[in-house]
């Protein structure tokens, strides 16, 4: 199955080490890349996205707040909170929200486990 992907940094050089492991472990699969929330919104809105991968802290619009828009126009989607600021408050919150939390720099191991579980499950962590 091809997934679409949805990658939303606003650190261009973050967005492209995402692009590299997708095209080495899922070439067939396609990705979108926004640099902030509108451009995340503007990509949902106009094409299917499967799976979204938010950088927590962006300027104007953090990654929960984006991942509430997110889900009110796809409310299953499986998403992943991405960030460096590895603090229980930010864990818990992902974990609370449904979504499941990856530290930077995000290794292609831990992006490699995470879209196996949403194949296998179709939900993020097995939920």
């Amino acid at each position: 199955m091809t997934y679409n992907i949805l990658v939303v940094d606003d650190s261009k050089l973050a967005r492209m080490a995402v692009a590299k492991i997708l095209k080495v472990r899922h070439p067939d699969w396609n990705h979108l890349e926004a640099a902030n929330a509108d451009e995340a919104l503007a990509h949902m809105k106009t094409s299917k996205v499967d799976i979204a991968l938010l950088d927590f802290n962006m300027p104007g619009r953090d990654g929960f707040v984006v991942a509430s828009e997110l889900r009110q126009l796809n409310a299953e989607m499986p998403i992943a909170i991405i960030s460096a600021n590895y603090q229980r408050e930010i864990v818990q919150r992902a974990k609370d929200f449904g979504a499941i939390f990856l530290t930077k720099p995000l290794t292609e191991e831990a992006l490699h486990k995470f879209l196996e579980d949403v194949m296998a499950t179709g939900k993020v962590g097995g939920k």
